[in-house]
């Protein structure tokens, strides 16, 4: 069973089955028996190196997931610091802000209702993935002894660290006493719990006028799916910033450490267009700082960040790998195109809230439409991701390349990227599924005529289309 919920980045599955109140009792054992072996390992011996954060989404059977994680770890001699029902960013936040070992968050994130999961951060709120910690934790799993179960030998203790949260979220922001309207959509999740809790109640501005859209997150159902890079996700949204003449709309995944954002004409603004926008106001206060991004985004992101004096740097798809980036080189702040952005000043990690403080920030200094505002960045035409059902993934990869060698620049960072645009005037990437039969391209080119040629172009290499 264990085996079933373990992904590539975190724990996933349906509930009851697979993912169940046993299966969280044992994961806590194992979390608890490997990040605190690893902060020991450290030389990190302070109680708190002792201790896991645990917070929780509002699914209805995350309280008593959250319930045996808590009794697994407490089972396994670790103390759990119990923050309650949260967004994912307040773990990342909890755990650096108390210094602890390490962090869980019962949640599925965009999935639907009747899935749940768990999302670990090992101390310093760096995520533990199947390459650097998940195996562990699921060999320790599966071994795990239930016959102490319900010996607590440790401890649990419940804190409430909003007020700390919300002082640390509303640092990125200033609306220099401009008024902004921003209809928000938090898809029934985590966000109708943070942004009344950190931006609501007079506690952001005054100048802030929040048009709030499927907040109630009581029921632990959703009007729609609880994602935001899904296009019809958004219509309810685009229709109220039209409707309330809304500066801008925001809508939010399930646990909040994602958005997206459309314009004040509710166009969808693409998220590497977003990163170029907002990386220019780090750069202001941060000259020549590194700027992280998804090697899928637009070549507009590396020209703009390089035309502003700062250093580009493309990063694999992922939120491990963008976080491990960031750190690396010493990045202000990064972006994907799933709609995580990092920032340096978030302990590198990726937060749906400090993205919506930076965006209002950006939008009210600069004192002119959205849309305008993109508008220049949006110059290259682009494909969006789509998906090739394919058997022999390899060969298809080996075909690319034989075929555009010498043409351009071809890298293997992340799947196959071919740079012609220096040339041409297009570029694309073709990445594998880890799951399924499938090569997911991503193309831009310099106008839509070229961008259809070369799709023509690649497509037969890349197997059947998959319109989904």
């Amino acid at each position: 069973m264990l085996g079933k919920v373990f992904k590539a980045y975190d724990i996933r599955g349906t509930y009851p089955d697979p993912l169940n109140e046993g299966l969280a009792w044992r994961i806590g054992y194992g979390c608890a028996e490997y990040l605190l072996a690893e902060a020991a390992a450290d030389g990190r011996t302070t109680p708190m190196m002792r201790s896991l954060v645990v917070g929780y989404d509002m699914r209805t059977h995350s309280p008593s997931l959250r319930d045996a994680l808590s009794q697994g770890i407490q089972d396994a001699g670790g103390r759990v610091i119990d923050i309650g029902l949260v967004d994912t960013p307040h773990v990342y936040y909890a755990i650096n802000h108390l210094d602890c070992a390490g962090g869980i968050q019962v949640t599925a994130s965009h999935n639907p209702p009747q899935y749940n999961g768990f999302k670990i951060s090992r101390r310093n709120a760096k995520p533990v993935g199947e390459s650097n910690g998940l195996a562990d934790i699921r060999k320790i799993a599966v071994l795990a002894d239930e016959k102490i179960k319900g010996s607590k030998t440790g401890q649990i203790e419940s804190r409430d660290l909003w007020d700390a949260y919300r002082e640390h979220v509303l640092s990125f922001l200033d609306l220099r006493g401009r008024k902004i309207k921003v209809a928000i959509d938090a898809s029934n999740g985590m966000a109708g719990t943070m942004v009344p809790k950190v931006f609501g109640d007079g506690h952001a501005s005054g100048s802030l006028d929040i048009v709030p859209l499927y907040f109630d997150n009581s029921k632990g159902e959703f009007v729609h799916e609880p994602n935001p890079l899904v296009a019809a996700n958004l219509a309810d949204l685009q229709t109220l910033v039209i409707k309330e003449g809304a500066d801008f709309g925001i809508c939010f995944d399930g646990d909040a450490d994602r958005l997206m954002v459309v314009d004040e004409k509710g166009t969808i603004v693409g998220c590497d267009h977003l990163t170029a926008f907002l990386a220019a106001r780090f750069l202001d206060s941060h000259p020549g700082a590194p700027i992280m991004y998804d090697l899928r985004s637009s070549k507009a992101v590396e020209e703009d960040v390089r035309a502003k004096g700062g250093k580009p740097i493309r990063g694999r798809v992922g939120h491990v790998f963008m976080k491990a980036a960031m750190a690396e080189h010493g990045g202000v702040f990064g972006g994907e195109l799933s709609g995580h952005f990092y920032f340096r000043d978030n302990f590198n990690a990726d937060s749906g809230a400090v993205a919506m403080a930076v965006t209002l920030s950006a939008i009210a200094e600069a004192g002119k439409p959205l849309s305008e505002i993109i508008a220049p960045i949006a110059r290259y035409r682009q494909s969006g991701e789509v998906n090739f059902e394919i058997e022999d993934k390899d060969a298809a990869i080996a075909e690319v390349k034989e075929h555009y060698a010498g043409r351009g620049e071809i890298d293997e960072l992340d799947g196959v990227s071919v740079d012609c645009f220096a040339k041409e005037g297009w570029w694309a990437n073709i990445r594998k599924s880890n799951t399924e039969p499938l090569l997911r391209l991503n193309l831009e080119a310099r106008d839509q005529s070229l961008l259809e040629e070369k799709f023509n172009e690649l497509a037969p290499m890349l197997g059947e289309r998959v319109d989904h």
